[in-house]
Parts: structure tokens; C-alpha cells; sequence
């Protein structure tokens, strides 16, 4: 995890080094109800709450970028 002032925002960053998510995924990660769990294991909300507090509770924004094998990052900013 790492923060950065700039500008007017504070910049947010999540880095993992886990297995990455597939281009279909990264499309559908901020949907409600979403998720790649099996069936009845969760409600796939999580991501989705997050996103609208981030930006329409604060006016900032949430990105993930992803590439399959390397890793993923989840970058939030928030405006001051």
C-alpha cells in the first residue's frame, strides 16, 4: 500500500502480487452482485459499496489495473 499527495488529491494504491484478473473480470469488478466465487459463498457487494462511496459519496475515483500472472492494483483518489 503506498499514498501520495497530488495536487489537489490524495492518491490511494493497493498492490498485490497474486495471479491477476482476466480482461472479462476487470469488466465486471465494480458490478453489483458480481463476484467469482461459487454460488452461496458471497454476495459480491463488496467492490461495488466501495465504488459508489468513492464516488459519489467523495467525487473521487477507483481504477484497478490487472495484468494475468503479475499482480493486481486497486488506485483510489480521493480530492482534498
Amino acid at each position: 500500500m503506498s499514498t501520495q499527495r497530488s495536487d489537489n488529491q490524495i492518491i490511494l494504491k493497493v498492490i498485490d502480487n497474486g495471479i491477476g484478473m482476466s480482461e472479462a473480470t476487470k469488466a465486471k469488478i465494480f458490478q453489483p452482485f458480481f463476484t467469482t466465487k461459487p454460488t452461496g459463498q458471497g454476495t459480491g457487494l463488496g467492490l461495488s459499496l466501495a465504488y459508489d462511496i468513492v464516488t459519489k459519496g467523495h467525487g473521487g475515483t477507483i481504477e484497478v489495473e490487472s495484468v494475468e500472472g503479475e499482480g493486481t492494483t486497486f488506485v483510489v483518489k480521493l480530492p482534498l
